[in-house]
């Protein structure tokens, strides 16, 4: 007798078909999918309100206040360019005040701070105030007036200065002129790119898988000298305050380098800010006409050399070899393109094809791939900035496109390093350049000496009759590094008849060491006798 398979094989189908409906249950039990028809960006949003304290909480504050202290970092500045290098470099800050109107949309951030290390703008703590109102951009200085701000990456920066918070920022998110974007799983982190409302300014909030708390917001931004660059801000330490989630810590970096790390010690929900609209002579202020060309002179200062003016704080120097010429320091694009200019307008025969860098500060650096657009080959540094500079001449600069991003050179860049010192030398010039010891304002200092002409150049140790040195207790200029300059000037038994700095004016050298004996930048007071 044949035997019958079907009751089997019913049975093995209805097992079948029980395990992938189990099968299924689990998958969308424990699939990060949202459900109810949310997006994957919209659930890290939504989850983010719910951690918070939940959607119409978030919604419901009027008012957001915290105060607190904590220290900020010298971007581009600092001892050496590495991320511990430039943490020498710190502020302390004090006054920390931020008030939001959430409602109107307008905020007020205020702090005051001062360097915890020699720094040539003296020790009394400055004030700044900060102030947003919708798309309006103000500042406040010391004397309570208001200033327009224009630019339009300047707005943009206090626009999403405002969002640096997790309320306020999935307040934002909650918007619905917000748009959504690309929500991802990363590590440890869930992902959601918010364009904010009405804005096309778009920055990434991350939340923990685990708490659904904000963990940190990133903004990809310019930044000159550093080109394309994420602005990352991290929260920490939540409390609850007043039935929601509010960080205690909030820490700030720019790319790997740390910028900024805040301890909030009181903050506050739905309490009296005041009001934080702008000034009606703000909102009706008309935008000002485009900053006139810089105006470079040259003065010569010497055979083959020239003191270049341009009526800024940052001087340059242009130098006659037998077949090119070699400017000093690229503060900037604009400034560096124009000392360029200047070189070729003086020796219209030699190319300018070297530049020289006193140290590694970005107001020093930020226009070496302008120099290099504009047909620099050899890049002279200290040997410690070598790597600084591969990546400068490396990183993209897609935001703002810059001037080499907009005429790329196919000749390579060659880098020379300075040890302790360098003659650059031919058969017109001879110019050494000395490592500058002991230096806490930079470990990568170089000093610039010609030593025919006797006259030598110093970049942020001595500001001769720079303004920008007077401070209320120091009448006559903070100088915090003229007597180290002096001293490597001893100490290299220089023969030097004047003085030609990259800030301030050319100087006799006799009116230097005057300045260094005083500790003062300012060369108007001179020794009397009665």
């Amino acid at each position: 007798m044949p035997l019958d398979y079907r009751g089997d094989l019913m049975t093995k189908a209805r097992h079948v078909l029980s395990s992938i409906a189990l099968l299924l249950v689990l998958l969308l039990w424990y699939s990060p999918i949202p459900m109810h028809g949310q997006s994957q960006a919209q659930q890290v949003v939504s989850d983010a309100a719910d951690a918070l304290g939940g959607r119409d909480r978030v919604l419901a504050v009027k008012t957001l206040l915290l105060e607190g202290e904590g220290k900020e970092f010298s971007f581009g500045q600092g001892s050496s360019w590495t991320e511990m290098g430039q943490e020498a470099s710190v502020w302390k800050v004090m006054g920390y005040r931020r008030a939001y109107d959430l409602t109107g949309s307008r905020a007020r951030f205020e702090q005051s701070r001062t360097a915890l290390y020699a720094f040539f703008a003296g020790h009394i703590p400055g004030k700044s105030v900060q102030a947003i109102d919708g798309d309006v951009a103000f500042n406040i200085g010391g004397n309570g007036a208001a200033t327009r701000v224009w630019g339009e990456r300047a707005v943009a920066d206090q626009r999403v200065e405002y969002h640096r918070h997790p309320l306020t920022l999935v307040r934002a998110a909650l918007d619905p002129g917000a748009a959504l974007s690309n929500g991802r799983t990363q590590g440890a982190e869930r992902l959601v790119d918010i364009r904010l409302p009405r804005s096309t300014i778009t920055v990434t909030l991350a939340i923990d898988s685990a708490t659904k708390l904000p963990s940190r917001v990133v903004w990809m931004t310019d930044i000159a000298f550093m080109g394309d660059i994420p602005i990352e801000t991290r929260f920490g330490d939540y409390v609850t305050v007043s039935g929601l989630r509010l960080p205690t810590r909030v820490t700030t970096r720019n790319d790997k380098y740390l910028a900024a790390d805040t301890r909030i010690l009181r903050q506050s929900l739905d309490a009296d800010v005041g009001s934080l609209a702008a000034p009606a002579a703000i909102l009706s202020a008309t935008r000002p006409g485009p900053p006139r060309p810089i105006q470079v002179t040259a003065n010569e200062t010497g055979k083959g050399i020239w003191h270049i003016l341009n009526g800024t704080t940052h001087n340059g120097v242009a130098i006659e070899f037998a077949d090119h010429m070699a400017i000093v320091d690229a503060p900037d694009e604009e400034r560096t393109l124009a000392m360029i200019a200047k070189a070729r307008e003086l020796r219209p025969n030699k190319p300018v094809t070297t530049l020289i860098l006193t140290h590694h500060h970005s107001d020093h650096t930020s226009g070496v791939r302008a120099a290099v657009s504009e047909g620099v080959t050899t890049l002279v540094a200290h040997k410690s900035i070598h790597a600084f500079l591969q990546e400068i001449l490396r990183r993209p600069h897609t935001i703002v496109p810059d001037a080499l991003a907009k005429k790329p050179q196919s000749k390579p860049v060659n880098i020379v390093d300075v040890d302790d010192q360098l003659v650059l030398k031919d058969s017109s010039m001879t110019v050494t350049l000395y490592y500058v010891l002991d230096l806490p304002h930079a470990s990568t200092m170089l000093m610039v000496y010609f030593p025919t002409a006797r006259i030598l150049t110093d970049a942020d140790l001595y500001f001769p009759d720079d303004r920008r040195t007077l401070t209320a207790d120091e009448p006559g200029g903070h100088a915090a590094f003229t007597q180290n300059l002096l001293s490597n000037i001893t100490y290299r038994r220089l023969q030097v008849e004047a003085m030609m700095p990259i800030h301030g004016r050319f100087v006799p050298y006799s009116e230097f060491v005057e300045a260094a004996i005083r500790m003062r930048s300012m060369t108007s007071m001179t020794p009397t006798t009665n």
